[in-house]
């Protein structure tokens, strides 16, 4: 790795990491001792929740999902729902970070070597990370032209069939991202910036995402198919 002391202030990689892995424990801990004490500004973030869970309800229509949970689908559901409200603070990383090279480029004449990949890896791994929230709150894209005129047991049966193919696409995101982390950590890969931080830690992010993006498929494939089996049998009641 090259010299970098003659680029100033350089971010050390151990840092980054474990910044990214802290700071949003920090954030959570801080919003739920605000929440305890009735702070105004929480309030924005039950108003935002309320919306959400809005939507969540135009989404599932009529269908309940709340006799279908067990303790696996708890487990998976908590899980998913943690880790998206976790990577969601990284962002208030990339505000800073390149509000840090702004000053440093226009202000001091020293652009950083570090702040583009830092943010372009974080923004990288939010992405991956956020799957499996963004799978138990409905919000992957989904063609609607023939879904939404469908029954109650109509949409679940949809969702069961269409699962194969999430199934196929989260194995081989899996099997992919096992295949680079091992490869990346066994060759101590590295960017080709100057920076140079090592890429194993981004795809074991990767690794972990497709995880838990799989665990979210199957939490929602086992309630879809007990909620289409209650479905079929209250039709025929």
């Amino acid at each position: 790795m090259s010299d970098l002391s003659s680029f100033g202030f350089v971010l050390p990689h151990w840092f980054y990491w474990g910044w990214l892995a802290v700071m949003p424990l920090i954030m959570m801990a801080l919003d739920r001792w605000l929440s305890s004490r009735g702070v105004g500004a929480v309030d924005k973030n039950a108003e935002a929740n309320e919306k959400l869970q809005q939507i969540e309800a135009e989404l599932k229509k009529s269908v309940d999902y709340s006799d279908a949970n067990n303790w696996f689908t708890n487990a998976v559901d908590w899980m998913s729902e943690k880790s998206g409200v976790f990577i969601s603070f990284w962002t208030v990383n990339a505000v800073v970070f390149y509000f840090f090279e702004v000053v440093m480029r226009y202000v001091f004449n020293e652009p950083t070597i570090w702040v583009h990949e830092a943010s372009f890896l974080l923004f990288g791994m939010q992405y991956l990370m956020a799957g499996a929230f963004a799978l138990l709150h409905g919000a992957h894209v989904r063609v609607d032209v023939v879904y939404n005129f469908l029954p109650d047991r109509g949409r679940v049966g949809m969702d069961i069939f269409t699962s194969m193919f999430f199934f196929m696409f989260a194995i081989a995101l899996m099997i992919t991202s096992w295949t680079f982390l091992e490869n990346s950590y066994s060759m101590d890969e590295r960017t080709v910036e100057t920076w140079g931080i090592q890429y194993w830690p981004v795809k074991g992010v990767m690794m972990f995402g497709s995880l838990l993006l799989f665990l979210a498929g199957l939490s929602k494939l086992l309630k879809d198919i007990v909620i289409f089996i209650k479905l079929g049998r209250e039709q025929h009641a």
